[in-house]
């Protein structure tokens, strides 16, 4: 009785109190205006305050607190905090932005081998380099301090690497992710780098990236940069007027055709959007310089979803099916298993149920283009290409053109010795696959190297984007910086968005998931299950919205 009592008391002192902070609200006062309806009052910047290093405190205690202060307050203050755990010999040498390694807190742990000796060990999630890129990099990673007694009595570091260490918790609100765009070859796409910044001096870091350097090492043989090597900013900083970003670049921009800085200034404006930068006027001391950009080719599928049904292939919106000119005749002629349609829908790459890859055209007649045993999904290209390869051979990838022509795209998946399915990026320039390496199913991409008339030659080094958890099943591009992956684990199928260039995301998948799509709509994923169900993505719940559906096929884009 006498513990049920204390427990009322204190309900009622906590009650007292609340209604005390209540009382001291204020009831009256001017009306502020708020946001404009629709408007978003965007991600706050994440701001963490760790602590100063304390009196007396250990040798471990001050490697802890200094990897806890890496957290912040970050550039913003020149991580000001984390700099109280050094020695002033190396205060102002020690490097925070030379890497970041993204760790699980509670697998952190410390031993001291000697007096003022200190060894980390911690399971790296993933790092972030110097220039932004992302890497997984799951496994266990030692860091070595060396610290001395100041002449205050006091421990502090005199040797540490280079660098920063995040909580995978926190680090995506400490680093927000944005896009270096890029073109392919051809000048008609941008293509996204994505790279991972502090958000204090975005826009500065943006430009410095994109002008001063260069693609991340994988994509650096698929994509081109307007920017020669010898134009580079000429001033450290880009400040933003009335949200335009003013970039100052060296005195050999004044050299340049018109047709290079009007790609230039897409090349910038396109990257400083991805950090909610209005524009960018380049300019040559004070002088702007005058560039307009360019026009590029969308990689948006818009529209309902692509479906093949008893009643033929076409576009469903409700119960009604919208044919695609040309290519739902021809879909008539053959028994499909798979199909992806091309940018202009002028033709179509299809897995026939009998075997075999076909190109099926909205204007001739049908052709089978590979004819191999255990062959994948196909995947089509902007440049007409159908991409093919065996399920048990990841190697022999093999790029079929318009004319019947294949070519033998050196340098695929090696080390893998099974891909399950695989899909070239809208753009062009990317080839995402999931792959069997090692007993596991991982998601791999790879940069597209291409020759003369856009013949593919080979693929560029192959990274690992992350593994799964179970087997996978299926994947497909959801728009172009994204793969979404189907996989089955212990508790059922799943579904996840693996960022290119970033961390995933995953979540339970209908029962009996079997195929993807990507759309750029109000749901930009789409997922048909093997009873012929349809579902949409909303928000993070799946909504079933037809059944009857014998393919999803996907889209390579929209016609301009």
């Amino acid at each position: 009785m006498n513990g049920r009592r204390s427990i009322r008391a204190a309900l009622v002192v906590i009650a007292a109190l609340v209604l005390a902070a209540c009382a001291g609200l204020p009831l009256s006062g001017p009306v502020n205006p708020g946001l404009a309806a629709g408007e978003d009052a965007g991600s706050p910047e994440f701001i963490f305050r760790p602590d100063e290093p304390q009196p007396g405190a250990t040798p471990e205690q001050i490697v802890d607190g200094f990897i806890r202060a890496g957290s912040g307050p970050g550039p913003a203050a020149n991580w000001e905090v984390a700099r109280m755990f050094l020695a002033p010999s190396i205060r102002e040498t020690w490097k925070p932005e030379a890497s970041v390694t993204i760790d699980v807190p509670d697998d952190r742990e410390s031993v001291s081998p000697s007096e003022g000796a200190v060894e980390l060990s911690l399971v790296a999630v993933a790092t972030v380099d110097s220039s932004g890129a992302y890497q997984p990099d799951a496994g266990l990673t030692q860091l070595s301090f060396r610290l001395a007694q100041q002449d205050d009595g006091q421990w502090r570091i005199t040797e540490a690497p280079d660098g920063v260490v995040i909580d995978r918790d926190v680090f995506v609100n400490v680093f927000h992710r944005y896009s270096l765009m890029y073109f392919d070859p051809t000048w008609q796409f941008l293509v996204p780098d994505v790279r991972w910044f502090p958000t204090t001096n975005a826009a500065t870091r943006i430009a410095s990236a994109l002008v001063n350097g260069s693609p991340s090492g994988w994509l650096g043989g698929s994509v081109v940069n307007s920017f020669p090597e010898s134009v580079s900013l000429a001033r450290p900083s880009v400040p933003l007027e009335s949200g335009v970003a003013q970039v100052t670049l060296s005195a050999e921009a004044l050299q340049l055709e018109s047709t290079t800085l009007d790609r230039m200034q897409t090349q910038l404006t396109a990257s400083l959007a991805t950090a909610s930068v209005s524009g960018a006027q380049m300019l040559v001391a004070s002088t702007p310089l005058t560039a307009e950009p360019v026009s590029t080719r969308s990689t948006r599928v818009t529209g309902p979803p692509l479906v093949q049904t008893e009643a033929g292939f076409g576009f469903l919106s409700g119960d009604e099916l919208t044919p695609v000119a040309g290519l739902s005749d021809a879909m008539e002629l053959i028994a499909p298993a798979a199909i992806q349609v091309s940018p202009d829908r002028d033709f179509a790459a299809v897995r026939l149920v009998g075997g075999g890859v076909a190109r099926v055209p909205a204007d001739s007649p049908v052709a089978v283009v590979d004819t191999r045993s255990s062959l994948i999904d196909p995947s089509a290209d902007p440049f007409g290409y159908i991409w093919s390869v065996p399920r048990d051979e990841p190697a022999a990838v093999t790029a079929f053109s318009t004319a019947g022509q294949q070519s033998a795209v050196a340098d695929a998946w090696p080390g893998a010795s099974e891909i399950v399915a695989m899909g070239v990026s809208r753009d062009g320039t990317r080839l995402a696959a999931l792959l069997v390496t090692g007993g596991r199913s991982e998601v791999w991409i790879a940069g597209i190297v291409r020759g003369a008339e856009a013949v593919p030659v080979r693929l560029g080094e192959a990274v690992p984007l992350g593994p799964l958890a179970g087997p996978g099943s299926g994947l497909a591009w959801l728009d172009d910086t994204t793969v979404g992956v189907l996989s089955t684990e212990a508790e059922g199928p799943q579904f996840t968005e693996q960022l290119v260039g970033g961390p995933a995301t995953a979540t339970d998948a209908p029962q009996g998931a079997a195929s993807v799509a990507g759309a750029t709509s109000i749901s930009s994923v789409r997922l048909r299950t093997d009873d012929g169900s349809l579902f949409v993505k909303r928000g993070a719940n799946w909504q079933r919205t037809t059944i009857g559906i014998l393919i999803l096929a996907t889209q390579q884009g929209s016609p301009h």
